[in-house]
């Protein structure tokens, strides 16, 4: 720091002996000492103060920057949001008037098919309140090609039928 050599010490420190003289001398280095460290503790500690400063605004530094990309993203992904809503429904209409056109032939071409036809569906015959008693379904028509599998089976009550070959 000052830039002095171990014979420079040697030499300031026999002057003071000479000087101070041996009693007060120890008294001197003691209190010389204390002032030193003293100093050296301001100077740390001006030290740190300066680096935390420097640390904070570098941080408070950063975290404007990270915040500004934050918002600047943000907002680039709302313009990109807006945008693809703006083109949906800009398809959305050109579907609709494509539809609408399609729609116009197919209408024309039914009423002129139909040529001025009451469309409208026949009204339904009114249902009677009575019903029939349930009545025993048909047994479908026999096939010749189809195996006899329950030819041997007795008939259902209330049934009667016979096989329409017997067996031999």
């Amino acid at each position: 720091m000052f830039d002095i050599s171990f014979g420079e010490i040697l030499l300031i420190g026999i002057v003071a002996l000479v000087v101070l003289g041996p009693e007060r001398l120890p008294t001197v280095a003691r209190t010389l000492g204390a002032l030193v460290a003293r100093a050296q503790r301001f100077v740390a500690s001006v030290k740190a103060d300066i680096h935390q400063q420097a640390n904070l605004s570098g941080l408070d530094g950063l975290r404007n920057d990270i915040q500004d990309a934050a918002s600047s993203f943000k907002a680039q992904m709302e313009a990109e949001v807006q945008g693809v809503r703006q083109e949906m429904a800009a398809q959305s209409a050109q579907l609709q008037q494509l539809s609408a056109e399609a729609k116009a032939p197919l209408e024309e071409a039914a009423h002129t098919i139909h040529g001025g036809l009451d469309l409208q569906p026949a009204p339904a015959p009114a249902v009677s309140a009575v019903v029939e008693e349930k009545s025993v379904p048909e047994a479908p028509p026999r096939d010749e090609n189809q195996l006899d599998l329950f030819d041997d089976m007795p008939p259902a009550s209330g049934q009667t039928s016979t096989p329409s070959h017997p067996h031999a």
